[in-house]
């Protein structure tokens, strides 16, 4: 009766060990390394959308017991006991903290395909109706901005004075070209002058601007070339989200006491 207890017992107490032993991935220096540091790592690779197989298990499970290794060792120096460990400590606890908050705001306060579609709305009115193709040579004074006119009533061709004379590098490399833009997204002053020329014009004064002097050609205009509210949905919502998460952040600042 007395055998049959004790085997009893062990056949138990090997059930229970089992399990156990299941959750650790080693037993380093007699301390188990749990095989939930494999599932964080592995979590953290897929987020990023690096996918995880065998082999890369195999790889984290290496790193989590090297990990353990070193760790035991500073441990065994102190150096888990010096300011400079716990203020570090102190400092990922809280970006660990705010991170998961912000992950919590944003999965329950989701950007809605309501939300997306206003928002496509608004950028279509904004920058509907004409798109311009213009070229400009900007210069630092009038006088200057007055010859180029009179030489390009000569004969002299557009393109190359602005090439050679043009303050604007990115256009002026360009013979002066500034393609396809909408009017809003130049400033007022030289908005106003562009939608008053016609194809091929050019202005016959100077046009000034907090840049300088402009001399303006269109060259083209048509309707404007929207992308489909599908093409452009991921950005959109992606704006949208990060919008809602400072909105967040300035409400919780705004509503915190700080003396």
């Amino acid at each position: 009766m007395k055998k049959h207890l004790v085997a009893a017992l062990a056949a138990a107490s090997l059930c229970v060990a089992v399990p156990a032993l299941a959750q650790n991935v080693a037993v380093v220096n007699g301390k188990p390394v749990p095989k939930a540091r494999v599932d964080v790592l592995a979590s953290q690779l897929a987020k990023s959308g690096r996918p995880v197989g065998p082999e890369l298990n195999d790889q984290l499970k290496e790193e989590v017991i090297a990990r353990e290794v070193f760790m035991q060792e500073a441990q065994k120096r102190g150096l888990d006991a010096t300011d400079d460990f716990k203020n570090q400590m102190e400092l990922a606890r809280q970006t660990v903290l705010i991170r998961e908050l912000f992950a919590d705001y944003q999965k329950k306060n989701p950007v809605t395909d309501d939300e997306i579609k206003a928002e496509y709305d608004k950028f279509a009115a904004a920058n509907g109706g004409k798109e311009y193709r213009a070229r400009h040579i900007l210069v630092e004074t009038e006088p200057q901005a007055k010859k180029i006119i009179a030489d390009l009533k000569k004969g002299a061709k557009f393109e190359d004075i602005a090439k050679k004379q043009s303050k604007d590098p990115g256009s002026g490399a360009q013979g002066g070209d500034l393609d396809w833009g909408n009017a809003n997204s130049y400033v007022p002053e030289f908005s106003a002058a562009l939608v008053k020329l016609n194809k091929g014009q050019t202005t016959q004064e100077p046009v000034k601007t907090q840049f300088g002097y402009h001399i303006i050609r269109l060259d083209d205009v048509r309707t404007a070339q929207l992308p489909k509210l599908e093409d452009v949905k991921p950005q959109i919502a992606q704006q949208l989200q990060q919008q809602k998460l400072a909105k967040f952040q300035q409400e919780l600042r705004a509503s915190a006491k700080v003396e």
